[in-house]
């Protein structure tokens, strides 16, 4: 059997059930694994070992008769900003060497306890400073679909993954786009949930206000099945929302856009958004109208103009602090120098990558004397103005549909040498993050060229179960997206 084309529901009850074993589907899917990543490099720590004895034990429990969780067996990639307990995390960086947390994340504690295997940690751009996986210290990744693209970044190593059949499933994170983009350059679904719906606890913070752990699949039910994992209030994660959370496969059980209203954001049509990506836009509301849904006009004109720039601001501010604690004191890297101050100097500019130095050294500038109010408290303020945008908006909409990437995936070494051009690949994507909603990339087939197409979903806070129903219905309609080998198998 081809396991690694089957989603994960269908591997945890066929293991359940005694169909096959957990032991097959990882045997099957790091065979997929070995074949394939040494052209796509999608993880930067593959551990085999480690998956084969969880499935072992896996198996041993079901044969006992226990019941070992809602993912029992399923292979599972995590994006290595997310701390796994003795596992090297690196972030894609130079700077944390062969650091071990001691602990893990608690969305890794919380797949595992579900039964699921960790097959692997994923490639990234540094400190999830990118839009292409081209900025990681362990070479870049290529694009499934196309080995001679890029998958989209910073959480790129987790989308090739889900999309070339490592795993039905991959977590990432999204600061800005990170999970979004990716799944739909390597055309696959991918989630950024509602900020403090999952806990941010154990994974390394790039901008803290913005970060939001989510999944990537090939079906919507997949995205569901995690989503009803991981959604859980956290004490650890000050920002994590208390109380209860719906059940998000129940919510696709029956979906209907029916009686529902669907925005368009003329701001975002035309342009520079590809024709094929603002076709996909226009086919997708046709077939959301034709399903009784109500296609209306929303404008959104602060965000298409200020989102770019506010989230440049914002983001590389709280960069900046965050990313001080990494000196070459407590963990990682350390250059010797005569004094202390040599040392830091040594150690960070030999241990960041050329993206990371530039977001450090912008939001260190924005939060200098001088500069604070011109910068770092009007980006605040517009932020500010963004959020009630969106809330007019949904006023006259229940979700917003919307373009994820203004333009198909590049080609590698493209836009490397033009940061400028590769932070508009998350024009689309940034407000969703400043005004702290969830947003998804469904995945609507390709194009004659064979490259992925896409929509972007957007509903309001706390309404994930929202956009997984309309994700539903537009995948009953485009198909799921299928396992990719981008001419390489």
């Amino acid at each position: 059997m081809l396991f690694h084309e089957m989603e994960a529901s269908s591997i945890a009850s066929g293991i359940r059930e005694g169909e096959f074993t957990a032991k097959d589907v990882v045997v099957d899917c790091l065979a997929r694994m070995r074949a394939l990543e040494p052209v796509l490099n999608a993880l930067i720590t593959p551990l085999s070992e480690n998956a084969l004895a969880k499935a072992v034990g896996i198996d041993a429990a079901v044969s006992s008769g226990k019941d070992p969780g809602s993912l029992c067996g399923v292979p599972v990639v995590i994006k290595d900003n997310m701390c796994a307990r003795g596992v090297r995390t690196t972030c894609g960086s130079r700077i944390l060497g062969d650091w071990k947390p001691p602990y893990d994340a608690t969305v890794v504690d919380l797949l595992e306890k579900a039964g699921a295997v960790v097959i692997g940690k994923s490639n990234m751009d540094e400190f999830a400073m990118g839009s292409s996986t081209e900025h990681s210290a362990f070479g870049p990744t290529s694009n499934p679909r196309d080995t001679d693209r890029v998958p989209g970044g910073s959480s790129g190593g987790s989308a090739a993954s889900v999309a070339a059949g490592y795993a039905p499933i991959a977590l990432g994170s999204d600061t800005g786009g990170s999970i979004r983009q990716p799944a739909a350059f390597c055309g696959i679904h991918g989630l950024k949930p509602t900020y403090g719906l999952v806990s941010r606890w154990g994974l390394v913070a790039f901008a803290s206000s913005l970060d939001q752990i989510g999944p990537f699949a090939r079906s919507v039910s997949d995205i569901a099945l995690v989503m009803d994992t991981i959604a859980r209030y956290d004490p650890r994660d000050s920002t994590c929302r208390p109380g209860d959370r719906p059940g998000y496969r129940e919510s696709i059980k029956a979906p209907t856009v029916r009686g529902k209203r669907v925005g368009i954001v003329r701001e975002f049509q035309g342009g520079s958004l590809d024709p094929d990506l603002g076709r996909s836009i226009e086919n997708t509301a046709s077939m959301l109208a034709s399903s009784g849904a109500e296609i209306v006009d929303v404008s959104l004109p602060e965000s298409a103009a200020y989102g770019l720039p506010c989230y440049y601001i914002i983001a590389p501010a709280e960069a900046s602090s965050n990313l001080a604690r990494f000196d070459g004191v407590r963990y990682g890297l350390r250059e010797d120098a005569a004094d202390l101050i040599t040392q830091f100097i040594r150690t960070r500019s030999k241990g960041f990558g050329e993206e990371v130095q530039r977001r450090i050294l912008t939001g260190t500038f924005a939060l200098s004397s001088g500069y604070y109010d011109a910068y770092y408290l009007l980006a605040l303020k517009v932020r500010r103005r963004i959020c009630v945008e969106f809330a007019d908006a949904f006023e006259a909409a229940d979700v917003i549909l919307m373009p994820a990437t203004p333009s198909l995936p590049f080609r590698k070494g493209e836009l490397i040498d033009d940061p400028i051009s590769m932070y508009m690949s998350d024009v689309f994507t940034l407000p969703v993050n400043l005004a702290g909603l969830p947003g998804m990339t469904v995945s609507t087939g390709m194009n004659d060229s064979g490259l992925p197409l896409s929509v972007q979903l957007v509903a309001p806070r706390w309404e994930d179960s929202r956009l997984l129903e309309f994700a539903a219905v537009i995948e009953a309609w485009a198909g799921r997206p299928g396992v990719a080998s981008g001419g390489v198998l």
